[in-house]
């Protein structure tokens, strides 16, 4: 089998508090809007942290009938929506017959969530306190379980090719594309549908991340809680939704005239091995993680544009990612554009690798770079160009997207224009 096959997208599906789809998001983006707002789906009680990055405008049933989304946990909902849009977009022509132009085999599903069928988990524990466990529902199992996602997908398009879901934290759709790419790069795989989905905005999804002090307490005006870089972040926003791609190898979708978005160039995976939540010092996991990035594309420091950074909103990884940037990119560091668009979205776990994706491959296709949004007190610690609070236009060629996860789990993708 080749290792030297190129991958490129050609469909994306973006689900984010923004909205439902890319363009949507998009648009949104570039504005600097914000999709934080109040919490409209429990009641807080006692927490603290009352706002998130609710999906607003989801209606599952505008992607599956009734009776089927009933039995999803909202996470498989996303999971599949992000699915059915990146292939309306790609076109790709999948199904029952191989002369459709792919081999189903030869097709595969890798798409991943962070933690899975949360508020299934939640509904089922109240049930069976309540009522008692023999009462829970038959679909309780398949509605947790994290690769439901990845397995409904591949029902629902026909793909039997490799089928499974990653848990990485917020590496995890990071982790699925790259591991496609790889699968196609080596020729394991001709195509692939590869991200990921969560739904963790619930009463136990903000209390447990709460418990652990890490999310923000700007409850007093949410839309400014997410504010990466900035002196007075005092922690990350709770986000939702999904980042799917359809990933293809580069001949055999330009033979079908397919639209190709962005070529994936570089990939790499490693680990802190430091702290379960704390990056290591200088982040020197991310240090490395993002040098075997650029040496799997094949590209020096000097040839990226712009990073789409994890950029959380938290003391530590704001500071420690900004010293691994610029360890790896030395005087570089001053010319690269930089954001973080979680400040806008909100961080999306699980799903937060794969929308970053789609998001690069749009600024290498539009030369727009979305920008940080709330940056209005920089941190003097943080001292490299966040594209402040407005778009700008700038045409790039390579571009580098991080998410960096608990456990010190660290992935970095590699993304330039098709030429």
């Amino acid at each position: 089998m080749s290792q030297n096959r190129r991958v490129v997208i050609t469909g994306t599906g973006l689900l984010t508090a923004l909205g439902t789809g890319t363009e949507k998001n998009w648009q949104a983006l570039i504005a600097g809007k914000s999709g934080i707002g109040k919490i409209t789906r429990f009641e807080t009680g006692k927490l603290k942290t009352n706002f998130a990055g609710e999906m607003k405008d989801f209606v599952a049933e505008d992607f599956l009938d009734r009776k089927e989304a009933r039995r999803m946990d909202p996470f498989c909902q996303f999971a599949l929506a992000g699915a059915e849009l990146a292939m309306r977009e790609s076109q790709m022509p999948i199904g029952l017959e191989k002369a459709n132009g792919y081999d189903p085999e030869r097709v595969g599903v890798i798409v991943g969530s962070g933690i899975g069928g949360l508020q299934a988990f939640e509904e089922s524990v109240l049930i069976g306190q309540e009522k008692g466990y023999d009462r829970l529902s038959p679909f309780f199992i398949l509605k947790m379980i994290a690769n439901m996602a990845p397995g409904r997908i591949s029902m629902r398009f026909n793909c039997k090719g490799a089928n499974w879901g990653p848990v990485s934290a917020c590496s995890t759709s990071a982790h699925a594309i790259g591991e496609a790419w790889r699968q196609i790069k080596w020729g394991e795989l001709d195509a692939a549908i590869a991200g990921g989905a969560e739904a963790a905005v619930t009463p136990i999804g903000i209390g447990g991340f709460e418990a652990m002090k890490a999310l923000s307490q700007r409850s007093d005006d949410p839309a400014t809680a997410s504010r990466p870089f900035d002196k007075d972040r005092d922690g990350f926003v709770m986000g939702e939704g999904a980042g799917i791609v359809c990933l293809e190898e580069y001949e055999s979708a330009r033979k079908r005239g397919a639209t190709i978005l962005a070529e994936i160039t570089g990939y790499a995976a490693n680990s802190d091995a430091h702290h379960e939540t704390a990056p290591a010092p200088e982040h020197e996991g991310a240090q490395r993680c993002m040098r075997l990035a650029l040496k799997s594309a094949g590209l020096k420091p000097e040839d990226i544009g712009y990073v789409n950074a994890h950029g959380t909103s938290t003391p530590f990884n704001d500071l420690h990612e900004t010293k691994a940037i610029k360890r790896v990119f030395g005087e570089h560091a001053r010319k690269l554009m930089v954001s973080s668009t979680k400040s806008m979205t909100g961080h999306m776990l699980g799903a937060a690798g794969g929308a970053e994706a789609i998001i690069c491959s749009l600024v290498l296709m539009r030369g727009i770079i979305p920008p940080t949004i709330n940056l209005q007190n920089p941190d003097p610690e943080c001292d490299l160009d966040y594209v402040p609070n407005k778009a700008r236009e700038a045409w790039v060629n390579a571009v580098m997207s991080n998410s960096f996860g608990f456990g010190g789990t660290n992935a970095t993708l590699v993304l330039q224009r098709v030429k």
